[in-house]
């Protein structure tokens, strides 16, 4: 078995509160099924709104959503056989039904 991050692209948009808590639930269900099949490794935290990105030339902007029309929200850490378990695992995901994605990469190196 290998770890794998689940990382999260959502929109770069706000929602309102009562969508935020419908969406809450969505994600609580998703990774609780995923910990229930004894695949969570870890779950990551949530990722702030704010940030910098520094580019070649020492330019900095401000936020890392500058140039693209969706963030990075968050990642979770999973264990699988191999990506395509890993990629199964994605499946269902509350950001893919909100106009996201859930990018699939493999852990390289040490891990929990």
């Amino acid at each position: 078995m290998k770890n794998f991050a689940l990382l999260f692209r959502q929109p770069n948009y706000e929602y309102p509160p009562e969508k935020m808590k419908e969406l809450g639930q969505k994600w609580q269900a998703w990774v609780t099924g995923i910990a229930e099949q004894g695949k969570l490794v870890d779950h990551g935290p949530r990722l702030a709104m704010e940030g910098k990105v520094l580019k070649a030339g020492g330019v900095i902007t401000d936020g890392p959503f500058v140039e693209i029309k969706e963030r990075l929200g968050s990642f979770i850490v999973v264990r699988a056989a191999d990506l395509d378990e890993a990629t199964t695992l994605a499946h269902g995901c509350p950001a893919i039904d909100e106009d996201g994605s859930v990018e699939v990469r493999p852990i390289i190196g040490p891990g929990k």
